[in-house]
């Protein structure tokens, strides 16, 4: 979860980044409420899904006011920004790019015109089928003047620019023929000057609920969103349910039939522990994470410690399961955030002592199992095993609440490239060597699985597996960086190369890894 600088945990390392997740969208129908209030608090509560952006827009009934700006939730706003920004709805979004740069012009609520008005848009999640969404728009709004032509590049402005609709269609109507021609991952929260709709894409990849108000709705990504506001949970948006709620109540429509397929590492890292995801709490699921893993990777040893923060609650597990005492063996920084001042060399060198000292005397002549959510790259680890065995530590067994993460997430998680991913080109005993631990343990899949108390067939596990449950079109179109690329022209022997010369951009090597002959994908 975010720290108190609202950074998730995994960034412990100057220049190391973890995963990270798209983003956290928040809405809210509610006359005679402070609606720019609520939401701010509700993106302070979703901080942790992205700190690259923030931004609210409201609706007073006539027109659309909006302030984004970059930066975390606490620095965007103020109470002055918030005071200018009066109406009755509201939609809330902080964003981590995963399609398109971290700039200004991509963050979010996106604007658009509408057949009778104007739109304003939140998006979590990734779309897959950005290139064939930009071609529409392209055949349908040939004069568009937009976002997209004032230097937006993300798959949202493509989305918001289909919304523009013509004037034999209402918004609800443009929605409900817009949405079964997306793919991909989306939770969408947006509005016009009179009414809020929230939709979920057919599989549910990311979590979406509907929360009430004593005098109005809430739409959040989680949970713990509505709790922040004081909102009810009511249930969660169903996969494929477009909702529709103005000044006649809530209404329900059906633009897809669900194919649940829900994200499994949103129960391993990504959500807030204080989070329901599908009537199961994340903390309670991370907890029987950690006594799962204790249960397969039994050692013996003096202490169990976790990895700051995210790693707490697999520990307690663990330490229930296992017997052995839980102690905190290290004090996390939550205070060094985006604007630490650049370390100097010397400083630098000493790595995650920025962020995590030990205990000295918890640690010296002990045998720890230290617990962690996942290893991406490895290097976190690596440093953390060193600075325990400097700090007197006798051995450092590491175990890991998820299975080894061989591959990349193109639903609207940030992962390090395949080639980065150090679970990919080396086995438990390689990586255990590659870390310096004396033993390393990963949770099984049936472990992770059975933890989230939610049907296999109903999660989305393929950064653990490599079955995608949305098919994936060619590697040219997929990449962070899709709308910032060159043209892509045709070669000589008729394949598609870019204009320049370019790579098609970092999932360039998913064709190569992930062939439509490739028994691990799913078809």
């Amino acid at each position: 979860m975010a720290g108190g600088d609202g950074l998730l945990s995994h960034d412990l390392l100057p220049g190391e980044k973890g995963p990270q997740d798209a983003c956290g969208v928040f809405g809210v129908w509610a006359p005679g409420e402070e609606v720019a209030k609520l939401s701010y608090f509700g993106l302070y509560a979703l901080q942790h899904r992205g700190q690259e952006s923030a931004g609210i827009a409201t609706s007073d009934g006539s027109k659309i006011l909006i302030y984004k700006d970059m930066g975390l939730v606490s620095q965007v706003f103020n109470e002055n920004a918030l005071n200018s920004l009066p109406g009755h709805i509201a939609v809330g979004h902080t964003r981590y790019s995963t399609t398109g740069a971290s700039s200004w012009q991509n963050a979010q609520p996106t604007l658009g015109r509408t057949s009778s008005g104007t739109v304003a848009l939140g998006h979590n999640g990734n779309l897959t089928n950005t290139a064939e969404l930009m071609d529409l728009v392209h055949e349908r709004y040939p004069e568009l003047d937009g976002e997209l032509t004032r230097g937006n590049t993300t798959d949202t402005a493509v989305v918001t620019a289909l919304l523009t609709g013509d004037l034999d269609h209402t918004l609800e109507a443009t929605a409900l023929e817009v949405l079964p021609r997306l793919r991909g991952a989306f939770c969408l929260v947006f509005m016009d000057e009179h009414t809020l709709y929230a939709a979920r894409d057919p599989q549910g990849v990311r979590p979406l609920v509907l929360g009430r108000l004593e005098r109005g709705w809430v739409v959040a990504s989680e949970t713990a969103a509505l709790d922040i506001v004081g909102a009810s949970f009511v249930r969660e948006v169903e996969p494929g349910e477009l909702i529709v709620i103005d000044e006649n109540g809530l209404r329900s429509s059906r633009f897809a039939t669900e194919k649940r397929a829900g994200c499994v590492f949103e129960y391993v890292y990504l959500a807030r522990p204080d989070t329901t995801i599908a009537g199961r709490g994340v903390y309670e699921a991370r907890v029987e994470m950690g006594r799962q893993l204790a249960r397969e990777h039994e050692v013996e040893a003096d202490l169990v410690i976790p990895t700051p923060e995210s790693g707490t609650p697999a520990a307690i597990g663990y330490a229930q399961a296992s017997g052995i005492p839980f102690g905190q063996g290290l004090v996390k920084n939550s205070y060094v955030g985006r604007t630490f001042i650049q370390p100097s060399q010397t400083i630098r060198q000493r790595g995650i002592k920025l962020k995590l000292n030990p205990l000295k005397e918890v640690i010296k002549g002990k045998r720890l199992v230290v617990v962690d959510d996942s290893i991406v790259r490895g290097n976190t680890q690596r440093a953390l095993v060193s600075m325990l065995r400097e700090a007197g530590a006798a051995e450092v067994h590491v175990r890991i609440s998820s299975p080894p993460i061989t591959w990349p997430c193109f639903y609207g998680i940030d992962f390090a490239s395949r080639a980065e991913l150090i679970a990919t080109g080396l086995g438990v005993e390689e990586v255990r060597q590659s870390i310096g631990a004396d033993s390393l343990g990963y949770l099984s899949e049936d472990g992770m699985i059975g933890a989230t108390e939610q049907p296999r067939e109903r999660l989305c596990t393929a950064c653990f597996t490599g079955k995608y449950p949305i098919e994936l079109p060619d590697a040219h179109h997929l990449g962070k960086n899709l709308l910032e690329r060159p043209a892509v022209a045709a070669t000589d022997d008729g394949s598609d190369a870019t204009s320049d010369g370019c790579e098609p951009g970092p999932d360039a090597e998913y064709e190569r890894l992930v062939s439509y002959g490739d028994p691990g994908r799913q078809e």
